[in-house]
């Protein structure tokens, strides 16, 4: 299930957004990624300030939708291979797009990525937390341990 909304300016000119507020449905990494690609599609690289505020204006959008839509963070398809800790000041670099794209974008959180365990990368979506160093958790980026549901 979800909400596809098409654009043409973008090279990814249809995405589709999933919810879950129902915390028993919602996936791991892994889980999310198969997902998308039974539907067609892949895990959303993210290739511009640009497409990233397209993201944010849809995710407002959903939130003004009334769909009760809460706290819940949403898995983007940027993911670290390998396995154990790794200096975090390489780590940020290994970091590549499931999908394969080349994009250097990025829009971390302020003390993004820890690395260590977490692998997998998610788009903050917590409008209830309160601001962290980086401001609110909204919309930035946070490596996060790849079996956790989002």
């Amino acid at each position: 299930s979800g909400q596809k909304v098409c654009y043409g300016a973008f090279k990814h000119s249809c995405y589709k957004l999933a919810y879950f507020q129902d915390v028993s449905r919602r996936v791991g990494f892994q889980e999310a990624r198969h997902a998308c690609e039974i539907d067609g599609g892949a895990l959303l690289s993210l290739e511009s300030e640009a497409e990233q505020q397209l993201i944010e204006n849809m995710l407002q959008n959903l939130t003004k939708s009334g769909s009760g839509i809460s706290d819940g963070d949403f898995w983007i398809g940027l993911w670290r291979s390998g396995d154990g800790l790794i200096m975090s000041s390489i780590c940020s670099d290994l970091y590549q797009w499931a999908d394969g794209s080349i994009s250097p974008f990025r829009n971390w959180y302020a003390d993004e990525p820890s690395c260590g365990s977490e692998a997998c990368v998610v788009m903050y979506h917590q409008p209830t937390a309160n601001p962290g160093l980086g401001g609110p958790y909204l919309y930035q980026w946070n490596d996060d341990r790849c079996n956790m549901k989002h």
